[in-house]
This record gives structure tokens, C-alpha cells and sequence, in this order.
């Protein structure tokens, strides 16, 4: 996978937001769909939380880093597992980076159901609402995992 530069820091706001999702969400309040994602840290060896929002296309599910390369997205490609959970609902799972070359689909169908959310976080230049052919441009900045 191609390293990016791309990756917007959450504000203040965003992170109190994020905070009160992944409270909500481990509780069993699943807003927009969000799950609470934790992920071992690469560095300090100690779990990290995230709301995420995973998306279902074509039989497979995918995590969609809109911010970019976050530190959930590092974390993720070094220990290549996670957990992902709702409420009681917490499962193990493989996450596995996409190939570039078959990202902008799945980022298409995700910012289709999420972009109002995330559509801000983007690379520059980059549309909520932009084409397949458009995000394939920038396919390279915004990561994508399968969820086995």
C-alpha cells in the first residue's frame, strides 16, 4: 500500500463527539451504524478504542479511513487484528489492508452512506460526492481494510 501524507487531526470537538460515539456505541447505541473498534497500540502495546463506522458491499466488510493515515489505521497494519464491538456484540477480526487499485469503490459506496459525516476529513480536493474515477485519483491517501 502507498504511504500518504494525507491525515486531518481531530478538533477538540471531534474528539468529545468521538468520545461520547464509542460510549454510546459500547453500550449497545449504535449511531449512523458505528461500532467501538480496538485495536492493540504498536507502540505502547496497550488497546485504543474508536468509533468506526463498518460497511457492508458486495458480501465482504470494510473499515474506510477518511482522516487517513490516523493512528488507528498504523495500529491496524501492524497487529493485522481487532475487535470490533456493540454493545454486548464483540468480535475478533482480521483486518486486511485493500490494494489501492481496488479502493475507490468502496470508498464511493462508504462516502455515499457516511460522507455528510466524514465528507470534511477528505484529502483536499476530494468530493463527498466525487466519482469512482475521481476517488481512484486518490484512492492511495484514504486507507481501506476488509474486516475477516
Amino acid at each position: 500500500m502507498a504511504d500518504s501524507n494525507h491525515y486531518i487531526a481531530p478538533s477538540r470537538m471531534d474528539r468529545a463527539f468521538n468520545a461520547a460515539v464509542r460510549w454510546l456505541t459500547e453500550r449497545g447505541v449504535s449511531l449512523a451504524g458505528s461500532q467501538a473498534l480496538t485495536v492493540v497500540g504498536r507502540v505502547s502495546g496497550r488497546p485504543h478504542t474508536v468509533p468506526v463506522n463498518p460497511m457492508s458491499l458486495d458480501g465482504g466488510e470494510y473499515l474506510v479511513a477518511a482522516r487517513g493515515e490516523t493512528d488507528w489505521v498504523r495500529n491496524a497494519r501492524a497487529a493485522g487484528s481487532a475487535r470490533l464491538r456493540r454493545g454486548r456484540r464483540d468480535r475478533a477480526v482480521a483486518l486486511v489492508e485493500v490494494p489501492d487499485e481496488r479502493r475507490a469503490p468502496i470508498i464511493a459506496a462508504y462516502l455515499s452512506k457516511w460522507g455528510w459525516e466524514v465528507g470534511r476529513f477528505l484529502p483536499e480536493g476530494v468530493a463527498a460526492d466525487a466519482s469512482v474515477d475521481e476517488l481512484a485519483v486518490h484512492a492511495h491517501q484514504i486507507p481501506v481494510f476488509a474486516v475477516k
